[in-house]
């Protein structure tokens, strides 16, 4: 799946576009992009990529000297409720962008007050979103999703979460003894895809990837139909590389 290094570069670039942002707000007259440079102590071509990507997101805006100020998505920021409103339609914006550069449904979750919440979906007739046969809150330890935010808490929480909601069989695939469950949970790099190979559904694959802002534990997830189970590995891995963007607008 690629290097520690290639797999952290999202989480890194989130960090810098954050740290720039901070830096343009608390400049209402705007910086030239060498000050903006050197306030951030990034390079010149790194920055430059940076800026264009919170150009087109609405987050910063080139000013007629050639600097760069507070873009109108930074300053709704200020309103509680436009921040939410901002948030949630930037979010779908970048699930959106996933599932056509995928080419296949995808699912941002989160875990929270114990239980397992599906928050937005983008899927299309030549994507569909998996058909829900079992409530995702119940068959966490079935799915890429499910397992991907089990991973993310501590072992107290797993088996909290497993005894509230047994490991039942869904398919021949599901593993339904919890220490093998919790062995593989424990087992797994943080940055590494968490797939699900028909264990909760005949005929689906899935593959999930950590997405955490502060202390929530989240995911994005993606879900192919096993016809087009070549692609999985490939679409998991463009899908890890491809979480910056989303992870930057959870974090805001």
């Amino acid at each position: 799946m690629g290097t520690t290094s290639g797999r952290t570069a999202p989480f890194r670039s989130v960090r810098h576009a954050l740290r720039v942002l901070e830096i343009i707000a608390g400049h209402p007259d705007g910086l030239r992009d060498d000050e903006l440079g050197r306030a951030a102590a990034l390079p010149a071509s790194q920055l430059a990529h940076l800026l264009g990507t919170l150009r087109r997101e609405g987050y910063v805006r080139r000013l007629a000297d050639g600097g760069y100020a507070a873009g109108r998505a930074l300053v709704l920021l200020g309103s509680a409720a436009d921040r939410r409103r901002l948030r949630q339609e930037k979010l779908q914006q970048a699930l959106d962008a996933l599932r056509e550069s995928l080419n296949a449904a995808v699912y941002l979750a989160r875990y929270a007050d114990g239980e397992l919440e599906v928050t937005l979906t983008s899927d299309a007739p030549q994507t569909p979103r998996v058909n829900e046969w079992v409530d995702f809150r119940a068959a966490a330890h079935a799915t890429a999703i499910g397992k991907c935010l089990l991973s993310q808490l501590d072992h107290d929480g797993r088996q909290d979460h497993l005894a509230r909601h047994p490991a039942a069989r869904l398919t021949s695939r599901t593993i339904t003894d919890q220490r093998i469950l919790l062995s593989a949970l424990d087992r797994r790099p943080a940055t590494m895809p968490v797939l699900d190979l028909q264990e909760y559904a005949v005929g689906t694959l899935c593959a999930a990837v950590p997405l955490t802002a502060g202390s929530t534990a989240g995911c994005l997830a993606l879900s192919l139909p096993i016809d087009q189970a070549h692609r999985l590995r490939l679409a998991a891995e463009a899908l890890n590389r491809q979480a910056a963007p989303t992870l930057l607008s959870l974090a805001l």
